[in-house]
């Protein structure tokens, strides 16, 4: 085993391990929005009711976020290398079913089970990470990779599924999964060594360290992972569900729900000897900061993500898959931002950068609020590339703050919790800046939209008109030209309105999320570094808290 306290410098095999990694990273990042361009030939196949075609889009991220504490624990204890494995298998076959999936239920179950397949490989392929790269330049270098792997991931979901549905149908955008999957279970076992929990009771006695109580290791904690499941995705469904119809009842309970199953859980993880979550390590600025900063980018970046891409395709008028390739330019802004972000890391204290990069966001995000209808593409895309810059660059840092100052043994969960406050945070900033936007559009709405339009619609299809700029879309359609373009033309402009003033509402908690980072995380840099070397008592690495590499 190599020596933990003096680690030397990765070499080829790890970087090249690196690169294997970053393949499933890559699909199931994608799959959260590979989707978007094929559900109209999934209905037309598979003939969805309308609540079926919004559990196939869901289903997939829902028990993705649910599972992400449970699978990145369960990593620590049986071995990370075993759970990417057992991941991408889970993956490919349920790819596989999506693909000829023949009805609206199989395919449901089907994207539950590709969620399950993600869950056990995301934390697993970053708290690798943290066991291939001992040194903190080069483990920072990986981070940032990491990143914008996922990030553009993201954003190619919907390229390649705009690509292939012109070729193919739909279940190609899952059969896509297969050579990388089949990729990953053959090199993996060769390039990438074994890391989990050391099961060895050494130093323990008659008390209780890393879940092993006097010698014998504790079994894994079904209730806590049940209970962590329930709270997430209750919350998360909660959220969704008031982003998508306004406030009412039934989401508003399963918040509540949610938040009560949560203080369960955290309640129980206080009295457990091996917990889920490490709340000690969670209450440190060096971790738990950055993971609060990622949760308000995240919060920005899902948030203003669907204004964008409404707004070039419905205002701009551009095609699906011309719309989802110049989405594409805003990650430009990556190439510039994320190693500028790591140059200046190595000389100025990270809080400062990473400060620097959410003031850059703000700045990006002022721009997008003089969005105008009649805007020409380069104004919205410089500023799409200024804040997706400066928002990577800042968690690109954030990542690799908490990572650092997780100890090796628990980077399986400390990466899942990372994960699952992104998926929270992504979920916040959907609901809060969507309703924004959805309240300014059905107010311009309501009182710009001429009377004899409105007396012209159907009841119901008025009401479409102004909720939606999709419904708006739809009627115009069917009205007389000169009537259907008056609609157009005031739907479009209340859109606009509406993005302008959500992007004031992502300025803002970029502002602040500026603010907590000169603040409240200066410093933790170098704790974040010493940690990676060091137990939680000082001691030596290898002797207090090393997994075990095979």
């Amino acid at each position: 085993m190599e020596n933990s306290h003096t680690p030397g410098l990765a070499g080829r095999k790890e970087w090249i391990a690196l690169g294997v990694l970053m393949l499933p990273l890559l699909l199931v990042s994608m799959d959260i929005s590979i989707l978007y361009f094929a559900i109209p030939f999934v209905s037309q196949d598979l003939e969805p009711s309308a609540t079926q075609q919004l559990w196939i889009l869901d289903m997939y991220g829902f028990v993705l976020a649910g599972l992400l504490i449970t699978m990145g624990a369960l990593g620590d204890r049986i071995g990370r290398r075993k759970l990417v494995l057992a991941g991408a298998a889970v993956f490919g076959a349920a790819s596989v079913a999506a693909a000829y999936a023949h009805s609206a239920d199989a395919l449901i179950g089907v994207r539950a089970l590709l969620g399950l397949g993600g869950a056990a490989l995301m934390p697993s392929t970053l708290a690798l990470i943290r066991n291939l790269f001992h040194d903190a330049k080069q483990r920072g270098r990986a981070v940032t990779i990491w990143t914008g792997v996922m990030t553009t991931g993201i954003s190619l979901g919907p390229v390649v599924s705009g690509l292939l549905l012109e070729h193919f149908w739909w279940g190609s955008v899952f059969l896509i999964n297969l050579p990388a999957m089949a990729l990953l279970l053959v090199l993996v076992p060769f390039l990438v060594p074994e890391s989990r929990t050391d099961s060895g009771a050494e130093g323990v006695g008659d008390g209780v360290r890393d879940g092993v109580r006097d010698g014998v290791r504790e079994p894994f904690d079904l209730v806590s992972a049940a209970l962590s499941l329930a709270a997430l995705l209750t919350v998360i469904y909660g959220i969704k569900e008031w982003a998508r119809h306004g406030f009412a009842p039934v989401p508003a309970l399963a918040v509540v729900v949610g938040l009560a199953l949560g203080y369960v859980f955290v309640r129980r993880q206080k009295r457990l000897a091996n917990p889920m979550i490490d709340l000690e390590l969670l209450g440190r600025r060096a971790f738990g900061g950055p993971v609060f900063a990622n949760v308000l980018a995240m919060f920005a970046t899902v948030g203003m993500a669907v204004f964008l891409t409404q707004y070039l395709q419905s205002v701009q008028g551009l095609k699906p898959f011309e719309a989802a390739l110049w989405s594409l330019v805003p990650a430009s802004g990556v190439i510039v931002a994320a190693p500028t972000a790591a140059i200046l890391a190595q000389r100025v204290d990270r809080a400062y950068v990473m400060g620097g990069g959410f003031v850059v966001a703000a700045a990006g995000f002022s721009w997008l609020t003089q969005i105008r209808t009649d805007s020409p593409l380069w104004f919205c895309l410089s500023a799409g590339a200024l804040y997706v810059g400066g928002l990577v660059a800042a968690m690109t840092l954030a990542n690799e703050l908490a990572i650092g100052a997780a100890p090796p043994e628990r980077a399986g969960s400390a990466a899942a919790v990372l994960e699952s406050g992104q998926e929270l945070g992504g979920a916040l900033g959907m609901a809060v800046l969507g309703s924004v936007g959805a309240a300014v559009y059905s107010r311009d709405m309501a009182d710009a939209l001429p009377a004899d339009v409105t007396a012209a619609l159907p009841g119901g299809e008025a009401d479409a008109v102004r909720e939606t700029l999709g419904g708006a879309a739809a009627a115009a359609a069917r009205l007389p030209a000169e009537a259907g373009d008056s609609v157009l033309e005031v739907a479009r402009d209340a859109f606009s309105h509406g993005m302008g003033l959500a992007s004031v509402g992502a300025a803002v908690v970029m502002v602040v999320a500026a603010l907590f980072s000169f603040v409240a995380l200066r410093g933790t840099a170098g704790r974040a570094t010493s940690r990676a070397g060091k137990g939680p008592e000082g001691g030596d690495l290898a002797r207090a808290q090393t997994g075990v590499l095979e």
